[in-house]
């Protein structure tokens, strides 16, 4: 079996992260491990195994008929059987299983506003699905839409997993007093909502004004982002929270990090919520999406309405009065994660879609 994941960029994103972990965990488990990216490359490309092959379409539009065929010359040349396409490119796979109608198509269902299905368009999808063998989706809402509206008889649920990394390289040094750092980590869209979370953090600097915001990910540099800069002006947070951009260095950063925290309106089952497990924060999220997952009582972690400032500023001050409290939590969720989001419990299921 030769597998390559299609994605349209390397950015780091979730459904990126996911591309990545799985072509670096199907090394030692398939003849063959690949990636390619449609679109874009980015930060993540740096975290791809040396052992999976690698390929950048530089795709300009969605009907790129060079792309698709030095896509087509690529998938024969390595005698690759299973395309798994995450997000967006099952537009691409299924123009690559017309010209190659022996391959395998499993299509990944990262969709973010899973809170706003009935906004989803879908005619494109619903045509693409007949060439689906399967669908899996990152949470529970999102396998109910797939089987209402698609024609994909094969719809499993499969939360993401969290890689296992060997090593903490340290290239990112957070600013800010140490033992007292809150991290963000989410790329700057509206639907992971920082407005939200600025107005949260301003309600507990003045009881803890040593305490800094972290926010990492990417600035897309549009009108959400001249919200947030303006929110932090007009709420006087210049010295209290700080961006970072894009990062490669996660683990490092989370290492730096006292609290982990997501005040989205909308998730699936975010690899963020994962990736602070792993390290033993203390986590706050809102209880969208399969959150609840990761956090199924308090004694892994808060879970809080969306859209409330007030809920996360009593999450915050509560992590941040009580040092014994953070670490427990962070201690029992970091198990959790380990035990129940395992990489090898994940591929197995995997692969046996593919076969």
């Amino acid at each position: 079996m030769r597998v390559l994941q299609l994605i349209d960029s390397l950015d780091a994103g979730g459904a990126e992260r996911m591309a990545v972990n799985l072509a670096n965990a199907l090394v030692t488990e398939v003849e063959g491990a690949y990636l390619c990216t449609t679109r874009a490359e980015g930060l993540l490309k740096a975290s791809l195994k040396a052992e999976v092959g690698y390929l950048f379409l530089k795709r300009k539009r969605t009907l790129d008929f060079g792309a698709l065929k030095r896509l087509s010359k690529f998938v024969k040349q390595e005698q690759i059987t299973v395309v798994h396409a995450h997000a967006s490119s099952y537009f691409m796979a299924t123009l690559l299983k017309l010209v190659h109608p022996k391959l395998t198509i499993i299509w990944h269902d990262h969709y973010g506003n899973s809170e706003f299905l009935d906004q989803r368009p879908k005619t494109i999808l619903k045509w693409c699905s007949k060439t689906f063998k399967a669908i899996i989706t990152v949470n529970a809402v999102l396998e109910h839409w797939n089987k209402q509206h698609l024609h994909c008889k094969q719809v499993v649920f499969l939360p993401n997993f969290i890689a296992c990394y060997a090593s903490i390289k340290i290239i990112t040094k957070l600013r800010g007093v140490a033992g007292k750092r809150v991290l963000c980590l989410a790329n700057l869209r509206p639907q992971k909502d920082h407005v939200t979370l600025l107005k949260g953090f301003q309600q507990v600097i003045q009881q803890f004004p040593e305490w800094t915001l972290h926010c990492v990910g990417k600035d897309f540099e549009d009108a959400y982002t001249a919200t947030i800069t303006a929110t932090v002006q007009a709420l006087n947070l210049e010295k209290s929270v700080f961006f970072y951009g894009s990062c490669k260095d996660t683990t490092a950063i989370i290492a730096q990090a006292d609290i982990g925290v997501l005040a989205s309106k909308s998730e699936g089952l975010p690899l963020a919520l994962l990736e602070y497990g792993q390290g033993g924060l203390a986590v706050i999220a809102t209880a969208v999406g399969d959150c609840h997952l990761v956090i199924p009582s308090k004694r892994y972690g808060e879970l809080i309405p969306s859209e409330s400032p007030e809920a996360l500023a009593r999450a915050l001050k509560s992590y941040m009065a009580r040092i014994e409290l953070r670490e427990h939590t962070g201690a029992r969720l970091q198990n959790f994660v380990a035990e129940t989001f395992s990489e090898a419990a994940s591929i197995k299921q995997i692969l046996a879609l593919y076969v």
